[in-house]
């Protein structure tokens, strides 16, 4: 699992950086979920080695430009590329207003089944492989964070023993892998579970929205194995960054202190803050939460 950081900056584009949007890519073929889908996403897919083919979910945290105005030139373009796949994206109240009038004013439209589905605080979507929930934010317009959990997945069966002990292989393996319950032939009952090793604990993510601090974070990024949060300001602008809705450096790390986190990675700099900027903000940052990294565009990331 990876992800790729294809904007890192907060507001407006800047010269060293794109504006937000992050790609996760879960599987060894390369299937892709967008988090938020800044101006100019995907001229910065084009620059990337992701395929905009395996990007089938996109999760909008809010409605704010900076967020969400790459969205009607990535679908056109997508569907102008000859994708079919379908594609859904998961957002605030509004969200299928803005694309449905982006698209219709255009005169655009997709070739692929395009779903919006507009959330609410809660369970989002429980694939049957990872599990992903909405948690508000603090932000002059609703905004979410979205913490995603892999399913912790079943032991290696042990198909040794299972022949020592004179049972067949067949199709009945897949169910004995999946800890159930099979019959055989003879009448024997044989029970997966038995046969399965230890189980591999499934990785868990937060990605945060724009926000100030806020008591939900905590639960949000609750011993998360990876936490994206926003770092807009300096710690010396913290009523700045919080009148407008944003953590400083200080405030991101101490969240991922006080939750548990493993790792912290910051991110939606604001575009006052030049490239000999960085390691002052990182330093910021690892001053409360050593594990801390910053994020920059196109930069990879593995869980």
């Amino acid at each position: 699992m990876q992800l790729t950081f294809l904007g890192t900056g907060g507001g407006a584009p800047s010269l060293q950086r794109n504006v937000t949007a992050i790609a996760f890519t879960h599987s060894p073929r390369g299937d892709t979920w967008l988090f938020d889908c800044g101006e100019g996403t995907q001229l910065q897919y084009m620059r990337s080695p992701l395929k905009p083919g395996r990007m089938n979910k996109i999760f909008i945290t809010h409605l704010h430009g900076d967020h969400i105005f790459g969205l009607p030139g990535l679908l056109t373009s997508r569907s102008m590329g000859g994708i079919t796949e379908p594609l859904t994206i998961y957002g605030p109240e509004g969200i299928k207003r803005f694309v449905d009038t982006a698209l219709s004013l255009s005169g655009s439209y997709t070739d692929y089944p395009l779903e919006i589905v507009e959330i609410e605080a809660g369970p989002v979507l429980d694939d049957g492989e990872f599990r992903v929930s909405a948690w508000p934010l603090v932000h002059p317009l609703p905004c979410f964070g979205y913490r995603i959990e892999q399913h912790d997945k079943p032991g290696f069966l042990d198909a040794a023993r299972l022949k020592e002990e004179g049972v067949p292989r067949g199709p009945w393996y897949q169910q004995l892998k999946a800890g159930e319950r099979v019959t055989l032939e003879d009448g024997r009952v044989i029970n997966g579970a038995d046969y399965l090793g230890p189980a591999t604990r499934g990785k868990t993510l937060a990605i945060f929205g724009d926000t100030a601090p806020t008591p939900t974070a905590l639960q949000l990024a609750a011993n998360v194995d990876l936490m994206v949060h926003e770092a807009t300001l300096e710690a010396a602008l913290q009523v700045k960054a919080n009148g407008r809705g944003h953590s400083t450096t200080l405030q991101a790390a101490q969240v991922a202190k006080e939750a548990g986190a493993k790792r912290l990675i910051a991110t939606h700099f604001s575009s006052r803050y030049l490239p000999r900027d960085m390691p002052r903000l990182l330093e910021e940052c690892r001053s409360i939460f050593p594990d801390t990294e910053l994020a920059s565009d196109l930069a990879v990331f593995t869980l």
